[in-house]
């Protein structure tokens, strides 16, 4: 049986009585711990400074008296002032990590009733975060229907921290997750396991981190979307007063990127008649989504570090600094780490902005959910147009069967299948999309994703080294480019260009061949990635 230990303040106050037979008379809560008779305290460790050697002494002579099976061990510390929350905090922060716990062997309880409201709050933190692997025990003096009201023990309880055995907060707790979680996934309808994780994720870190978040995925896979989700779960939970601003970096170029972003003072260059402020100090107090930040430019990534860093930065053309407590994320499409590698992105501002990083999979990676966001945009249709949309049954079978078919290469992803959607809501005949209409808006699409073939790619990434190839190893490196091109990433390509032989190793390492093969030639998975037809429009 594990042995039970207590650790508290010695009261001061509460524990003294004097030094006569009149002390017994009174309530004092840690000689009443060790007087219960339904729980005994093996070890108490009372903490006090060295004014109350005394009164600790006399405490443990009198405890010895009613529980000679407890031992009391006094554990002095000094402490100047114990309504300072920082000493106080600091103090026991200290002595929890220094304190050999066994929890095999014992069990500890933290006694709350002794010491200040600050200490009492501060065992809570330390308990609460598990620095210290401890219930917490609170006394309370005997009650009007005591036998003996004078000499009695009084009560005690244990307060277990595992806020999962009590039913009816966990339920409430839960809701409010799956609310917060509903609200991210907001007009993102998916039945993806993968991206509901990654949805959960996202909730937490929004709820308890402050740090820039980065969203990285193809272009119009939903990063502006989930941001400004991201803004409202926020706002909704009191973290943010501000604004939602978003910037979509691809668009700022030489002075106006600098303006924009960081503002200017009059004077700062031609035609700035004006002071601006610009958009981090427009986002103060609340979130700036920067998307495509790998578009800015060297000078600009320098001084949004420094933004991000020290929350202040100095306007284009200023000499005097501006503060703007914003918090941020971040979306790209880039492969940011070979941006790196090849001195298009600063390094410094990519470890910043790297702490919370996901990636948002392309249309063509959630199949799936093809059909709930199909019955989503066309609610959508119904609710800006005010009349319903419907396919009939084979209209409705034949264009998911193409949506969903590797034929189909969703380059635009959600927004790409929003504008099919809608041409075919638009050109609808008395609200019933037929397969005339789904036929048409295939052959459409079609067009649209005809793209340059694997052998193109090969002469834009070789060169004049394309020519020098034989046949047999150009027409295998078609293969392995296509595939590279239609993989997520390094690994899956590798899973699906060496299924056969890779079962036959105990190891596979399919990423590693791949990664070697394509070294042969001087080329990696990142830049083919950079060569696919939608990076390169």
């Amino acid at each position: 049986m594990k042995r039970t230990v207590v650790i508290g303040f010695l009261g001061t106050q509460l524990d003294y009585a004097g030094k006569g037979s009149a002390r017994w008379e009174k309530w004092r809560p840690s000689v009443a711990l060790c007087q219960q008779e339904d729980f005994i305290v093996h070890r108490l460790e009372l903490l006090h400074d060295a004014r109350s050697r005394g009164l600790a002494e006399r405490i443990r002579l009198d405890i010895a008296s009613v529980s000679p099976e407890t031992q009391v061990l006094s554990v002095e510390r000094e402490l100047r002032d114990p309504w300072d929350f920082e000493e106080v905090y600091t103090l026991l922060h200290d002595f929890a990590r220094d304190y050999p716990f066994d929890t095999d062997k014992e069990d500890y309880l933290i006694h709350i009733t002794t010491g200040t409201h600050v200490a009492q709050i501060c065992w809570f933190l330390l308990a609460e975060a598990r620095y210290l692997p401890a219930r917490l025990l609170q006394t309370s003096p005997p009650g009007k229907k005591d036998i003996e009201p004078k000499f009695s023990a009084g009560r005690y309880a244990i307060i277990d921290l595992d806020l999962s055995r009590y039913d009816q907060i966990a339920r409430r707790f839960a809701r409010e997750h799956s609310d917060n979680v509903s609200l991210l996934k907001s007009g993102i309808a998916t039945r993806n396991a993968g991206f509901n994780r990654m949805i959960e994720r996202i909730e937490k870190v929004a709820g308890h981190s402050k740090a820039p978040v980065l969203l990285v995925g193809p272009t119009g896979a939903g990063k502006s979307f989930l941001a400004r989700r991201v803004y409202e779960l926020k706002r909704q939970r009191q973290r943010l007063t501000g604004r939602f601003i978003e910037v979509n970096c691809a668009t700022l170029r030489g002075d106006s990127a600098m303006s924009s972003l960081f503002g200017h003072v009059r004077g700062a260059f031609t035609g700035a008649q004006t002071e601006r402020p610009g958009l981090l100090r427009a986002a103060d107090g609340g979130l700036l989504f920067l998307d495509e930040i790998g578009e800015l430019g060297l000078d600009e990534q320098a001084m949004l570090l420094k933004a991000i860093e020290e929350k202040r930065f100095f306007p284009f053309g200023a000499d005097r600094e501006v503060e703007s407590d914003f918090q941020l994320i971040a979306g790209t499409h880039r492969n940011l780490r070979l941006w790196v590698a090849e001195g298009r992105f600063r390094e410094d501002l990519f470890a910043r902005i790297n702490l919370w990083t996901f990636e948002l999979p392309g249309l063509a990676q959630r199949p799936e959910d093809i059909e709930p966001n199909l019955d989503f945009e066309l609610e959508r249709h119904a609710r800006e147009q005010g009349q319903q949309v419907r396919f009939n049954l084979e209209a409705r079978r034949r264009y998911l069967a193409f949506a969903t078919s590797g034929e189909a290469r969703w380059s635009g992803n959600f927004r790409e299948l929003g504008a099919s959607v809608t041409r075919l809501a638009t050109l609808s005949h008395a609200g019933r999309i037929n397969e005339a209409d789904v036929e048409e808006e295939i052959a459409l699409l079609r067009q649209t994703w005809h793209t340059p073939s694997a052998r193109d790619l090969v002469a834009e990434l070789l060169g004049e080294q394309a020519d020098a190839l034989d046949p047999f190893d150009r027409h295998q490196l078609d293969f392995v480019i296509d595939t590279c091109r239609r993989a997520s990433h390094l690994s899956e390509a590798g899973r699906k260009l060496f299924a056969v032989s890779r079962q036959n190793k105990r190891q596979p390492n399919d990423a590693d061949r791949l990664r070697k093969y394509l070294a042969r030639f001087g080329l990696s998975f990142e830049r083919i990635h950079e060569m696919t037809p939608q990076e390169r429009v």
